[in-house]
């Protein structure tokens, strides 16, 4: 056990607010596998589990000087991950009864209309998004998504580690949904 690994939860909060990373490591090696197991019983899928810890967790890292904590820190992650997987499971549902729509769609056999040429259209400026991320980042990415590799196999092919590859990869997406956000604001009609 660290010196830090005596400290409270409170204490521990107080410290990552003024840049401690020593105290950061501390909460995500005391709260890590709890809050994994947590998001694995919402999600029943291990890799989504570990993504959105990972997600919450950088979060409070990258937000340390503006969080308030108005509850313990325990109740704080929990409470997150629980928002973090309630949004996924809302965006699933969402991007399924839109391919849904476009399965049904193409199933009754109607000629191509603007909602097809849209998709299209988006296709092809996440195509470009990832066409303009950094090379490594882009390849670890296609890795992951279009050869569905795991983490092991991309840290393995690239002679990386696995933890390299992960945040790789989560890097890859957060840059790409704010970019795709970005642009779905600016042009409405796609």
């Amino acid at each position: 056990m660290t010196a830090y690994g005596k400290f409270t939860d409170n204490e521990l909060a107080s410290l990552i607010k003024e840049d401690d990373q020593v105290a950061y490591t501390e909460v995500f090696l005391r709260y890590s596998k709890l809050l994994v197991a947590h998001a694995y019983r919402l999600l029943g899928d291990q890799d989504e589990a570990n993504d959105v810890v990972q997600d919450v967790l950088l979060t409070l890292w990258q937000n340390r000087e503006s969080i308030a904590l108005n509850t313990s820190l325990s109740s704080y992650l929990y409470t997150a991950i629980r928002n973090r997987v309630f949004n996924r499971m809302s965006h699933q549902k969402i991007v399924a009864k839109y391919a849904d729509s476009i399965v049904n769609f193409m199933e009754v056999g109607h000629a191509v209309t603007d909602e097809l040429i849209r998709v299209k259209e988006l296709a092809i400026i996440i195509e470009q998004e990832i066409a303009a991320l950094p090379p490594k980042m882009r390849e670890v990415y296609l890795l992951s998504k279009r050869e569905e590799l795991s983490y092991k196999e991309i840290a393995l092919k690239l002679e990386i580690t696995d933890k390299t590859a992960k945040q790789q990869v989560y890097n890859a997406v957060k840059n790409l949904r704010l970019k795709i956000t970005s642009i779905m604001s600016i042009l409405p009609f796609l």
